[in-house]
Protein backbone atom coordinates (compact mmCIF):
# COMPACT_ATOMS: atom_id res chain seq x y z
CA UNK A 1 0.00 0.00 0.00
CA UNK A 2 1.14 3.51 -0.75
CA UNK A 3 1.97 6.14 1.69
CA UNK A 4 -1.38 8.98 1.75
CA UNK A 5 -0.69 12.24 2.34
CA UNK A 6 -3.90 14.10 4.58
CA UNK A 7 -5.85 16.90 2.68
CA UNK A 8 -9.38 18.65 3.38
CA UNK A 9 -12.03 18.53 0.46
CA UNK A 10 -15.05 20.54 0.31
CA UNK A 11 -18.20 18.48 -1.27
CA UNK A 12 -21.25 19.58 -1.84
CA UNK A 13 -24.25 18.06 1.00
CA UNK A 14 -25.64 16.06 -2.05
CA UNK A 15 -22.11 14.90 -2.93
CA UNK A 16 -21.57 13.44 0.74
CA UNK A 17 -25.11 11.91 0.56
CA UNK A 18 -24.68 9.95 -2.34
CA UNK A 19 -21.07 9.21 -1.67
CA UNK A 20 -22.66 7.77 2.01
CA UNK A 21 -25.01 5.83 0.43
CA UNK A 22 -22.27 4.28 -1.89
CA UNK A 23 -20.37 3.23 0.81
CA UNK A 24 -23.31 2.21 2.39
CA UNK A 25 -24.01 -0.32 -0.18
CA UNK A 26 -20.41 -1.29 -1.23
CA UNK A 27 -18.86 -0.92 2.18
CA UNK A 28 -16.06 0.70 0.25
CA UNK A 29 -14.75 3.68 2.10
CA UNK A 30 -15.32 6.87 0.42
CA UNK A 31 -11.68 8.15 0.59
CA UNK A 32 -10.91 5.01 -1.95
CA UNK A 33 -14.19 6.48 -4.36
CA UNK A 34 -12.09 10.52 -3.94
CA UNK A 35 -9.23 8.86 -4.86
CA UNK A 36 -10.58 7.04 -7.64
CA UNK A 37 -12.42 10.76 -8.93
CA UNK A 38 -9.07 12.03 -8.78
CA UNK A 39 -7.12 9.80 -10.95
CA UNK A 40 -10.23 9.99 -13.81
CA UNK A 41 -9.38 14.02 -13.23
CA UNK A 42 -5.09 13.66 -13.95
CA UNK A 43 -6.23 10.59 -16.70
CA UNK A 44 -8.47 13.09 -18.44
CA UNK A 45 -6.13 16.30 -17.98
CA UNK A 46 -2.70 14.33 -18.59
CA UNK A 47 -2.21 16.22 -21.54
CA UNK A 48 -1.74 19.31 -19.80
CA UNK A 49 0.48 17.33 -17.43
CA UNK A 50 4.71 17.86 -18.16
CA UNK A 51 5.60 14.47 -18.94
CA UNK A 52 9.00 12.45 -19.47
CA UNK A 53 11.41 14.07 -21.58
CA UNK A 54 11.84 11.64 -24.81
CA UNK A 55 15.42 10.68 -25.69
CA UNK A 56 15.61 11.33 -29.14
CA UNK A 57 13.31 14.26 -30.43
CA UNK A 58 10.82 14.20 -32.44
CA UNK A 59 10.28 16.03 -35.85
CA UNK A 60 7.22 18.33 -35.45
CA UNK A 61 4.41 17.28 -38.00
CA UNK A 62 4.66 20.57 -40.13
CA UNK A 63 1.54 21.48 -42.58
CA UNK A 64 1.74 21.87 -46.30
CA UNK A 65 2.23 25.40 -47.79
CA UNK A 66 -1.02 26.86 -48.56
CA UNK A 67 0.09 26.98 -52.15
CA UNK A 68 -0.17 22.88 -52.42
CA UNK A 69 -3.44 21.64 -53.03
CA UNK A 70 -3.68 17.60 -53.57
CA UNK A 71 -7.13 17.97 -55.66
CA UNK A 72 -5.07 19.08 -58.97
CA UNK A 73 -2.12 18.34 -60.74
CA UNK A 74 1.09 20.42 -60.24
CA UNK A 75 0.89 23.09 -63.28
CA UNK A 76 4.05 21.51 -65.00
CA UNK A 77 2.42 18.45 -65.13
CA UNK A 78 -0.74 19.91 -66.79
CA UNK A 79 0.89 21.50 -69.50
CA UNK A 80 3.08 18.05 -70.31
CA UNK A 81 -0.37 16.25 -70.38
CA UNK A 82 -2.25 18.37 -72.89
CA UNK A 83 0.60 18.44 -75.25
CA UNK A 84 0.90 15.52 -77.43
Amino acid sequence: MRKKISTTIYVTPEQADKLKLLHERTKVPVAVYIREGIDLVLRHYAHMLPGQLALVEEPAATPAPASVTTSEPPPSAAAAGGKK
